[in-house]
């Protein structure tokens, strides 16, 4: 089959309108954020950081990822191991399940939780009785966070195990190896890098959502502000230091996530081609 080279002109031009459009979208939004927020100095960064409001925003944020990624990690892998190397009634009712915080808005799961868990909801009443609070108060914002980021890890497992197959871990089932054993010595360092590509995508949407966290937070300064909670309350105070200090350091998150990203899809051309399959 013959190839039909494109005009230089037309190379061009679609470079240009590529190169605009991350400029203006991507770049400006990055360059506005940094520039604002020193913009008045070092020092009041500095000062803006050292908040008591913005250090316990940013020991929330970690916090709250620290726990909702580890427990979305064992979730991941154990529904794609089950998916993957099983046959069983409810697989299709079990993927659909795993994309459906894909398909809500972050909000909407968000009053779920508070129609559930609340003082007036399903079981709050029950809560409140044996003295448990969820919501306006942090493990209601670690429920909320695990599940809008838990279809991350299992999304990038799923098509990595399938791709390898199981012929390796029926090999070493029949040369009487245990399930553990096989788990961790052959199935593990097969699926090491679209694992931790996909812990990487669930730990930066764990400590940039919105949404969800901000409908069962309550915005109690100092307790249950994550970092762009404290961004959006500082925003609409007029502080715009503060609220662009704040997001620098979620801006910072974001670009080192992008660089381990892009080094971990470099390193693993089999993660690279279920990505495209995907796309």
């Amino acid at each position: 089959m013959k190839t039909r080279a494109e005009s230089p002109a037309v190379v061009y031009t679609l470079l240009a309108l590529g190169l605009s459009y991350f400029a203006v979208f991507m770049l400006l939004p990055l360059v506005v954020i940094f520039v604002s927020a020193f913009k008045n100095g070092v020092g009041p960064y500095v000062a803006a950081l050292l908040n008591p409001d913005a250090r316990s925003a940013i020991w929330l944020t970690l916090l709250v990822s620290a726990v909702a990624v580890p427990l979305n990690l064992v979730f991941g892998v154990a529904a794609s191991w089950a998916i993957t190397k099983f046959d069983f009634w409810g697989k299709n009712l079990l993927i659909t399940l795993i994309d459906l915080p894909v398909s809500v808005s972050p909000v909407i799961s968000g009053m779920v939780f508070v129609l559930l868990f609340g003082a007036q909801g399903l079981i709050g009443p029950w809560l409140a009785e044996h003295h448990l609070k969820l919501i306006f108060a942090v493990p209601g914002i670690i429920l909320a966070t695990m599940f809008v980021t838990f279809p991350y890890v299992a999304r990038e497992v799923i098509p990595v195990m399938k791709a390898q197959g199981s012929d390796e871990e029926e090999a070493a089932l029949t040369l009487g190896a245990s399930g553990w054993q096989t788990f961790w010595r052959i199935t593990l360092p097969k699926i090491k890098w679209g694992l931790l590509y996909g812990v990487i995508l669930c730990n930066a949407r764990a400590m940039g959502e919105f949404g969800a966290v901000s409908v069962v937070s309550g915005h109690i300064r100092g307790r249950t502000n994550t970092l762009p909670l404290h961004v959006e309350i500082l925003y609409n105070e007029y502080d715009f230091v503060g609220a662009f200090a704040a997001a620098s350091v979620l801006a910072f998150l974001a670009l080192v996530t992008l660089v381990i990203k892009t080094v971990i899809e470099s390193r693993s051309p089999e993660l690279q081609s279920n990505r495209l399959k995907k796309h």
